[in-house]
């Protein structure tokens, strides 16, 4: 399992500026571009992997309240304290000691940006006001079977976390469209009303090939990842999801009944027809 790739300054190891690059990224603007506009990351600026194996750092991100402001804050871009405990329903005295403890093991910092994507405004401390922001990083876990078993307890509850909220936004999401054509009649179609790839499949692998196929997905991720100077002004932030899985070794079998079962049902259909 990995965590938002993308661009982690501090642990990307310093490479000397080349000729015509910017110094805060490394990368050389486009030919065919303006050149206030920033090329796309390169493999070669991808993060270095972080192995997460310390089971403090573990328990720290795996708190309930934590998932939920870190999800909080890579969607909708950095906050306060105050503007995540009205999001989440808390108390800012709540959310002020959990972003402690997120930036005390580097998933958080303090920014002066306010803003996000299509909200690119730069943001300043009103007096003691503090404003954070999601660290990205390739943040890795230490394989199963190198886990123990407290390990275990602690990764299982932070994979059933991230499982739930991905699947509540989702959700969201498809209610919010519903309404949105419900209120609309369906006569003011959404241009991003097609925004929904999606793709269900089976390829046949070696664990090798598998761990290989992840980090081309990995890679391919990083390629699209930009600076918010270079992103369009109608952009969104697109969230995307890994899961991959071996099918199980057999299908369990059909439970016992004395009901009629479906072949025998399908039977007296075919003869009654």
């Amino acid at each position: 399992m990995a965590q938002e790739p993308g661009t982690n300054d501090a642990a990307r190891p310093h490479v000397p500026p080349r000729g015509g690059t910017s110094p805060r990224t490394g990368t050389s603007p486009r030919a065919d571009v303006a050149p206030q506009v920033e090329a796309p990351p390169t493999l070669a600026d991808a993060p270095v992997p972080e192995e997460l194996s310390d089971l403090r750092v573990l328990k720290a991100l795996a708190q309930p309240r934590r998932q939920q402001m870190l999800l909080h804050l890579t969607v909708h871009g950095p906050a306060t304290s105050a503007t995540l405990a009205r999001a989440l329903g808390l108390n800012t005295g709540a959310t002020s000691y959990h972003l402690r403890e997120l930036a005390r093991y580097g998933f958080v910092e303090e920014t002066r940006g306010s803003g996000h994507g299509g909200d690119r405004h730069e943001g300043v401390r009103h007096g003691r006001e503090r404003w954070w922001r999601a660290v990205p990083g390739d943040r890795r876990f230490p394989p199963r079977s190198r886990q123990s078993p407290e390990t275990r307890l602690v990764m299982d509850e932070l994979n059933n976390l991230s499982y739930a909220a991905d699947l509540e936004l989702f959700a969201r999401l498809q209610r919010e469209r519903s309404q949105e054509e419900h209120r609309s009649n369906n006569t003011e179609p959404d241009e991003w009303a097609d925004a929904l790839p999606y793709s269900r499949g089976t390829i046949r692998l070696t664990l090798p090939e598998l761990h290989a196929f992840f980090e081309e997905y990995i890679a391919l991720l990083n390629r699209h990842k930009r600076p918010d100077a270079a992103t369009p002004a109608d952009a969104r932030t697109v969230l995307t999801r890994f899961l991959a899985f071996p099918a199980p070794k057999a299908f369990p079998e059909p439970e016992t009944s004395s009901e009629p079962t479906a072949s025998s049902d399908n039977r007296k259909e075919a003869a009654s027809s």
